[in-house]
């Protein structure tokens, strides 16, 4: 089946990405390890694991596994990532989420030092973003940037709206494409009309975690849309199925490509984890950290 060619898939991205890593983890050497930390017991949080696991591998990146216990303090949190921070045999720390209540994960995110926060999680690297250093962006945003180049579109001067203002997703991509060249409006929940916005724009990027929040009507023929929402939806008869923010089966009727969930956004952003390290790798030998 020849599959349909207004879908912008993630896949090739990835792979493409995965490669470039690779070229340069075999040219490097001696590199480092990757630590995946979960806390808790958290079983949605295995996915992510493996799926990093696996990318890790085809990048040619080591990639180990801690486990804390759910009673874990913060205090001793911090104290385990800071000995991450000094050992030189840790390239980059990965903090899983979610994490159990009582932990504050943007005071550990904090703790991880820039140099080794592959996730872009660190305040300092989403800051950084502000003065167009965007080597060590949030995963996720960097993975819709991505997307949006695959398109073949200029960057320069072209009109998008991102629907959506997170601190990890809509506020680091807004500055990313505005790095880029790009004319960019943000929308949000106090956004009087979405569809004012989005009709007008080139490319339509969405993160809000609301099912089907984008319909035809919303978006200009030919646009492009990238749909970063994960929703889970109940069908009439009962079954579950993971759906985006955006109506994919109308909105591709109309957009000249679109994301589809699963399969756009979210195999590019752990392709991104991966790059971000060797990213790490480079900043760190320059920093002295490395031979």
């Amino acid at each position: 089946m020849t599959p349909d060619p207004r879908l912008l898939l993630g896949k090739p991205v990835r792979e493409r990405i995965l490669s470039e890593v690779r070229s340069k983890t075999q040219a490097a050497g001696r590199i480092g390890k990757l630590v995946s930390i979960s806390i808790g017991d958290v079983p949605e949080v295995a996915v992510y694991v493996r799926n990093q696991a696996r990318a890790a591998a085809a990048a040619g990146l080591p990639f180990d596994q801690e486990f804390w216990g759910g009673d874990i303090t913060q205090e001793e949190c911090k104290q385990l990532l800071q000995r991450m921070n000094d050992d030189p045999e840790v390239l980059g720390v990965i903090l899983q989420r979610p994490v159990p209540e009582h932990i504050n994960v943007r005071s550990l995110q904090s703790a991880i030092h820039p140099l080794k926060d592959v996730e872009g999680m660190n305040p300092a690297s989403i800051g950084n973003i502000v003065y167009n250093d965007v080597a060590m962006a949030p995963c996720t945003a960097a993975a819709a940037v991505e997307l949006i180049r695959d398109t073949g579109l200029d960057m320069k001067g072209l009109e998008v709206v991102m629907v959506g203002h997170s601190e990890i997703v809509g506020k680091p991509a807004a500055m990313m494409l505005m790095a880029e060249g790009a004319t960019v409006t943000v929308c949000h929940h106090l956004t009087r009309s979405v569809a004012m916005h989005s009709r007008r724009a080139d490319v339509v990027v969405v993160a809000v975690g609301k099912a089907h929040l984008i319909g035809a009507d919303m978006v200009k023929p030919g646009a492009a849309v990238i749909d970063i929402g994960i929703n889970q939806i109940v069908e009439p008869d009962g079954s579950t199925r993971i759906v985006g923010d955006v109506d994919t089966d109308a909105v591709k009727e109309v957009a000249g490509w679109i994301t589809p969930v699963p399969g756009g956004v979210g195999p590019v952003t752990v392709s991104i984890l991966m790059r971000n390290a060797i990213r790490a790798y480079e900043r760190q030998q320059a920093a002295g950290w490395r031979n």
